[in-house]
């Protein structure tokens, strides 16, 4: 697990070297342990890399690395799980291995296969810069499920690339102006999606694709796989027999697992108490000779804290358990960290104890497993079957009539709401007065109206549904609405088009995103057994009747967990993993957020802090809560005003 950055400059340019050390330098953080650099022998190539020693310490594995031919230069990031069924397979192939790295495999099947043949085989994540000195031809390329971030950027018919957005800005020489587009998205959602970034000019390279630079120009990224394939062929070859899928599951994922765990140096794995890492740590520990190490942190709070779940399933399955207890100021001191652990504006909540547990692991071990990818590959969010319920019961009612009602729900404010519903309480069944009731009629009144099942997901997990709104006047004009991408599948059920969804995006830009950088941050190297491609590709060939049984998810993964733990330690409601920030931002957070959301802090701002204000002041009464809305701010403005540092 590493850094990498690097330069293809226009034809006759050579690269400074000191550019390059510059750009590797601000990834130290992931690679603390080395760092490496090639240039071509014309200097117009420049590849950088930062090292974080997992397999092979010695010098062999250390990147850039050529190939034995040396046609092929390469820096990459990530673990290749299968690398030593390839090692041997070029082994017979007549190829000569000096050490026992990866890294040297990868580079050894370019020479033998090709580039794009040696990716289709690779089982792990990764992002690689490879310079093809023969063709003249820098490829970039990017891991199936996007588990490893890859950011590029071509100005004048130069192509700069890095793990993170900051080695970019050091190559620009100045900041980029904010992208408009990727503001709004990021209103809306709580992160940036792919391909956009938060700046102008700079583009996140989609999972799944290759991209060549040649002759000053880059390619559009072309796909070698694909969730909608993968979801495509998945329901062509159902498996329907109940017994074979939880054997094969136990079989195919335990084998995934074992390769994971492959490492020459430390490994353990976080443990929430939650279906997902439990079956992840429950299959690492029936393929371990000693206990685990494992880790979770806990709350105080009740509703947030699953601590006491995670060390009855790791007193069960025998792990080395660490669990840290963190006080509310424990939490809170992580936050003005944020924009350089998370390098781009990021306002999922749950960052904050992402980064804290990764800390924590960190202190005992390089390698930590994690259980990330199970909601998306086997119905673990509960949205899942109440918007395909509410989907199907509202596709009935034309659209039209309910546009209708839409306008009329939408009309009174919150606070009228409100008003109405302490007047009818009296009236209601039992006096039951819903809790926050404007808050709720407003989102009823959104999504009511919504025309398709792509609009109704995208109007559910909207921060800032209408981001213009919010969005200085001028700026935020013309920033359209990305909704999420409509399955190409034909045909799939309600919640197999959310799964498909989630996996293309909101697991890649938000899931993914907020382990990678919260692990890198401390040099933890994260792995995500359930997200191997081979195991997705399984996935959807189980049925949705194994996933989504008696009103709840995870069906057959609870069957397989059961296995290995008690049902009575696992059958719960989901909890999540997050923190109570409305009620921090009405408390300890309030004279912070409001030194922030002030308008007179801000000179050359790109929010309407009119807006904002009103918000604020909702958010304050405590009759509506706004603390997902008022965080996303947030995050964008620390973030806006860290960046000043970058250059």
């Amino acid at each position: 697990m590493c850094g990498v950055a690097g330069v293809a400059s226009a034809r006759g340019v050579r690269v400074e070297f000191e550019i390059l050390k510059r750009m590797t330098d601000a990834l130290a953080h992931r690679g603390p342990d080395g760092e490496g650099h090639w240039l071509s022998e014309d200097g117009e190539v420049a590849l950088g890399h930062r090292r974080l020693s997992i397999i092979d310490l010695s010098s062999h594995g250390a990147q850039p690395m050529v190939s034995a031919s040396g046609r092929f230069a390469m820096s990459y990031n990530g673990e290749v799980y299968n690398y030593l069924e390839l090692r041997d397979e070029l082994l017979r192939a007549g190829y000569p291995f000096h050490g026992q790295s990866d890294t040297e495999v990868i580079v050894a099947g370019f020479d033998h296969w090709g580039i794009e043949n040696t990716i289709s085989r690779l089982a792990g994540m990764f992002v690689i810069a490879v310079w093809d000195r023969r063709d003249k031809t820098l490829s970039l390329v990017r891991d199936r499920i996007g588990i490893k971030p890859l950011y590029y950027s071509v100005i004048d018919g130069a192509l700069a690339f890095a793990s993170e957005l900051r080695p970019i800005v050091v190559w620009r020489g100045s900041l980029p102006e904010i992208s408009r587009r990727g503001l709004s998205e990021f209103l809306r959602l709580g992160y940036v999606p792919s391909p956009l970034s938060i700046f102008e000019g700079v583009f996140k390279l989609p999972p799944a694709t290759i991209a060549t630079f040649s002759g000053g120009h880059l390619s559009e990224p072309k796909p070698y796989w694909s969730v909608d394939a993968t979801v495509a062929r998945g329901f062509a070859n159902l498996r329907m027999d109940e017994t074979e899928v939880l054997d094969q599951l136990d079989t195919r994922l335990g084998d995934i697992v074992a390769q994971h765990m492959v490492s020459d140096v430390p490994l353990g794995a976080f443990l929430s108490g939650g279906i997902d890492s439990s079956v992840v740590t429950a299959l690492m520990q029936a393929r371990s000779s000693s206990a685990v190490k494992t880790f979770s942190i806990g709350f105080d709070s009740a509703a947030y804290n699953e601590a006491g779940y995670a060390a009855e399933v790791a007193a069960h399955l025998g792990t080395d358990h660490t669990e840290l207890y963190i006080t509310e100021a424990d939490a809170l001191a992580v936050v003005p960290s944020l924009p350089d652990i998370y390098d781009e504006p990021f306002a999922d909540i749950s960052q904050i104890p992402t980064f804290l547990v990764a800390e924590l692991a960190r202190q005992k071990v390089t390698v930590s497993l994690s259980g990330d990818g199970g909601d998306e590959l086997f119905g673990g969010y509960n949205r899942y079957m109440f918007v395909s319920n509410y989907w199907s019961r509202l596709s009935k009612i034309p659209l039209p009539l309910r546009r209708v009602a839409a306008s009329a729900i939408a009309a009174p404010s919150s606070a009228g709401w409100d008003r109405i519903f302490d007047l009818l309480g009296p009236m209601l069944p039992g006096n039951a007065r819903p809790a926050l009731p404007g808050q709720k009629m407003q989102k009823i009144g959104s999504v009511l109206s919504a025309a398709s099942l792509s609009e109704l997901q995208g109007r559910l997990i909207a921060q800032w549904p209408h981001p213009e709104a919010v969005m200085a006047q001028g700026f935020g004009a013309g920033s359209a609405l990305m909704l999420p991408p409509a399955s190409q599948v034909p045909d799939l059920p309600a919640a197999a088009q959310q799964m498909a969804w989630d996996t293309s995006s909101y697991l890649v830009d938000d899931i993914l995103t907020k382990v990678d950088r919260a692990t890198m941050r401390v040099g933890l190297e994260a792995r995500v057994p359930l997200l191997d491609h081979r195991l997705v590709e399984f996935a959807w060939e189980i049925p949705l009747d194994m996933k989504f049984r008696d009103g709840s998810g995870k069906h057959i993964l609870k069957r397989l967990l059961g296995r290995y733990v008690p049902r009575a330690m696992f059958d719960r409601p989901k909890m999540g993993f997050g923190v109570p920030v409305d009620d921090w931002l009405r408390g300890p957070l309030r004279e912070w957020a409001a030194s922030y959301l002030a308008a007179a802090r801000h000179g050359d701002d790109y929010l309407d802090r009119g807006v904002i204000a009103a918000t604020w002041k909702e958010h304050l009464n405590g009759k509506i809560n706004r603390g997902g809305q008022l965080w996303t701010i947030l995050m964008f403005d620390i973030w806006h005003q860290r960046i000043r540092q970058w250059v």
